[in-house]
């Protein structure tokens, strides 16, 4: 079995929209979730305590311009310099590189986004890397952790499952067993020698900005700005990312390209998810590292790549021909 199944497709093959997921073997790496009550639980603990971490963030910057005085352009400038640079992270780092090997990069570059990515607060790159790849094996089908399609079809039902995609199942998803999922990033020194130190980052990831906050002010008050607003409060943001992905991406919106799931391109989130709302793009064509299929369609993390590129940092950036994008296109 290959380790992710749609990114090992060729790019031109039609992919039936109903193709039966893959039983799981019974061989002990092979197995694609680690059933362990207690992994389970520590990885639920994690999601509910960062879940709490960014909303402290959102009410401590709205409690403090309110009850002190209006947040600063400092504290603004502070949260789009992390959310960015963090941002960065999960979508060009975790995603397009780690998980759907879009692009080879050279090991600062590597080093660099995996940190940043770790700073999100969502995970160990080599456990996000699984968990996203056993998404797109089983996506919107059983065995994928968070589609938001699979409650059932009436009105109750499609919120229900809207509410599992949007955050229901970060306290309810089974562990990826990263010796199916990610075996390629378990033999990868750099990426282990980042992924061990996880909590270090995370604690780098609210430092940075406290300090980018005192520089800018050279007040305390401006490094408790800088904390909650370029730490806390973006890492809710970016935890929203990927929430209105995982839920809203797989039901509103437009199907340009055909695909194995109900994917959809959504233009109206283009921006704020830095490229990833042209999800329907991303199915189509897993290991595409740009999404920008048609002139208008804005994709921030792919003009990062392609400007890395230009400077030599990552080559063999994986790109679908016009040819291939018209197999595919619905009609």
């Amino acid at each position: 079995m290959n380790e992710w199944a749609e990114t090992a497709a060729p790019l031109t093959a039609p992919l039936p929209e109903s193709e039966p997921a893959a039983t799981e073997p019974d061989r002990g790496w092979m197995r694609r979730v680690v059933k362990s009550q207690q992994l389970e639980r520590v990885q639920h603990i994690h999601t509910v305590v960062m879940t709490a971490l960014g909303i402290s963030g959102v009410v401590g910057s709205v409690l403090l311009s309110v009850l002190v005085r209006p947040m600063s352009g400092a504290g603004i400038a502070t949260f789009l310099t992390f959310f960015f640079l963090v941002g960065m992270g999960l979508t060009i780092g975790y995603h397009r590189h780690f998980t759907h090997r879009s692009y080879k990069a050279v090991t600062p570059v590597r080093v660099a986004l995996a940190v940043l990515g770790c700073m999100a607060g969502q995970g160990p790159v080599v456990f996000w890397v699984a968990l996203h790849r056993m998404h797109h094996e089983f996506s919107d089908r059983e065995g994928d952790p968070h589609s938001p399609n699979l409650a059932g079809t009436s009105r109750l039902q499609r919120l229900k499952g809207l509410f599992h995609g949007y955050i229901g199942w970060t306290v309810q998803h089974p562990v990826p067993n990263a010796n199916f999922y990610a075996r390629d990033l378990l033999t990868d020194k750099a990426v282990m020698w980042v992924n061990r130190r996880y909590y270090v980052w995370i604690l780098l990831g609210l430092a940075l900005p406290a300090g980018m906050g005192f520089l800018l002010t050279g007040t305390p008050y401006g490094a408790l700005e800088g904390l909650l607003m370029g730490g806390l409060a973006r890492m809710f943001a970016l935890h929203n990312i990927i929430w209105w992905i995982t839920s809203f991406a797989h039901v509103f919106g437009t199907r340009d390209y055909r695909s194995r799931d109900l994917s959809t391109n959504n233009a109206w989130l283009a921006l704020p998810t830095l490229g990833e709302s042209w999800h329907n793009n991303h199915h189509g064509y897993p290991t595409a590292a740009i999404l920008t299929f048609r002139w208008w369609q804005v994709d921030i993390s792919g003009m990062v790549i392609a400007v890395m590129e230009k400077l030599g940092l990552v080559w063999d950036v994986s790109r679908p021909t016009a040819a291939e994008l018209e197999a595919r296109r619905v009609r």
